[in-house]
């Protein structure tokens, strides 16, 4: 199988800033602070688990949970909004356990990495393009993701507490704006 360079480009940018590992930076900094830790690997495994699950069987298996893509993909905004919410207010809504282990998998894994807007982009991609062009955006995507986890505490340095705390805020407004566009182009078709 032949598989062009120029449509796997294409496929991992769209996945890239659908992602947007580095805008989600200040906020996984502040999640690690809260949990203490992110298992960085742990972490790209799940999301990378539900994006190649989404990829060969996203819309029957929400279809088996009776949940179709906007319901689910409104769903996922409400989620990011209150993150987002979360980075600008500085309240905290999503309660720590302290436990590394299950922030890991909610939010980190999901919403944040293979969140709705994530999900739904694989199943759209893949009414238009071959798996394995798709399987390999996903990967590459990954390995930028893991590389990320295991770099907030360089990123964290760099940027410094008052840079992090502009930052922050900054992508959260980003956050609240995606939200507000994944619930907007949803949430109509629903309630027809």
């Amino acid at each position: 199988m032949n598989v062009q360079i120029d449509t796997i480009l294409t496929l991992t940018f769209t996945l890239f800033a659908v992602i947007d590992i580095v805008g989600s930076v200040p906020l996984l900094i502040s999640l690690k602070e809260k949990l203490g830790g992110i298992r960085e690997f742990r972490a790209t495994a799940i999301s990378g688990g539900l994006m190649i699950l989404f990829l060969f069987a996203g819309e029957s298996f929400l279809n088996l949970l009776g949940v179709d893509v906007r319901s689910f993909a409104v769903a996922g905004s409400i989620v990011i909004f209150i993150l987002g919410l979360e980075m600008i207010l500085g309240i905290e809504f999503f309660k720590s356990e302290g436990d590394a282990k299950s922030g890991t998998v909610v939010p980190i894994a999901f919403p944040l990495i293979a969140g709705s807007g994530t999900l739904t982009t694989i199943i759209s991609l893949r009414a238009n393009n071959d798996e394995v062009p798709i399987l390999i955006a996903i990967v590459l995507n990954l390995v930028i993701v893991y590389t990320v986890l295991k770099s907030l505490n360089l990123i964290e340095k760099l940027l410094g507490k008052a840079g992090l705390l502009a930052v922050r805020k900054f992508f959260g407004v980003v956050l609240l704006a995606i939200a507000v566009k994944i619930f907007s182009s949803n949430v109509g078709e629903l309630i027809k």
